[in-house]
């Protein structure tokens, strides 16, 4: 059966206000074109998911007003610092943080993915990020006596939302290495995902591909988009564009300056 096909503009209208969403690191696979789509249209209240951390994305996202709740090991730009507007919405309390580690956030997510409601985890007992999440639970091990095992809650998000170098007209989705978008693909309820270019053939009959390839089972819907990723790069196919991530930080550094780079974008995308 051929996959869902939509535009862009399609793919942001199945993203209703208040969803929970996946998304990538900005080292993965991400879908920029489609995150600047969902700050035209509007989109409010989302809770994103860092698998494990976040950075250009979830930093536009909550910018532009899109994010009530963060829930990640870690939002960074990388070599280009701190993200700006995650920084000050934290500073005025308008978003609220759940703070996790990269293996809880793991964890969470293979739980949903198995269909059981929590994963044993160690490592984080006794910390103060324990402390301070009320939906983990710290019980004993049932098969050992004194040994305390944290069990953190699954975590089902509505949509993985990410970018992809290759898809099929079947919704096979081409990820390579990048195993957290399986995973991703796996514990959601659903992925929405832009690619580079999408073929006629099958990837999963493709023996070198198959292994690398998400079914198109998990993919709710699929929208072509050359340069999707831009103005991050797909670890290779193209690099980064350096110039325009360092002219978002710095319009970032302020509210302002924010709203007229996020113009700018739109403009750019009108043409």
């Amino acid at each position: 059966m051929d996959a869902i096909r939509l535009d862009l503009e399609g793919l942001a209208a199945r993203v209703p206000d208040g969803a929970k969403i996946a998304l990538p690191p900005d080292y993965s696979y991400c879908a920029m074109a489609l995150v600047r789509t969902l700050i035209s249209r509007g989109v409010k209240d989302l809770h994103i998911i860092g698998v494990p951390a976040l950075g250009f994305q979830a930093d536009q996202l909550i910018g532009a007003g899109c994010v009530a709740t963060v829930e990640t090991a870690a939002v960074t730009l990388g070599e280009f610092g701190l993200a700006p507007r995650f920084s000050s919405a934290i500073k005025s309390g308008s978003i609220r943080m759940l703070d996790g580690t990269c293996p809880a956030i793991h964890a969470g997510l293979q739980a949903a993915e198995k269909g059981v409601p929590f994963m044993p985890l160690r490592g984080v007992i006794g910390s103060d990020l324990e402390k301070r999440r009320d939906d983990w639970i710290v019980a004993g091990n049932p098969f050992e006596e004194n040994d305390p095992i944290l069990m953190v809650k699954a975590i089902q998000p509505d949509f993985a939302v990410f970018h992809a170098p290759l898809a099929d007209r079947f919704g096979n989705v081409w990820v390579g290495v990048r195993r957290e978008l399986m995973l991703m693909a796996h514990a959601a309820k659903s992925s929405l995902v832009t690619a580079e270019k999408i073929v006629d053939g099958n990837l999963l009959e493709d023996p070198v591909r198959a292994a690398g390839t998400i079914p198109g089972l998990y993919i709710g819907a699929l929208a072509e988009a050359e340069q999707g990723a831009w103005p991050l790069g797909i670890p290779g196919s193209y690099d980064a564009d350096a110039a325009e991530l360092g002219r978002y930080v710095e319009m970032a550094r302020t509210e302002e300056g924010f709203a007229d780079y996020m113009a700018g974008m739109n403009k750019v995308a009108a043409e």
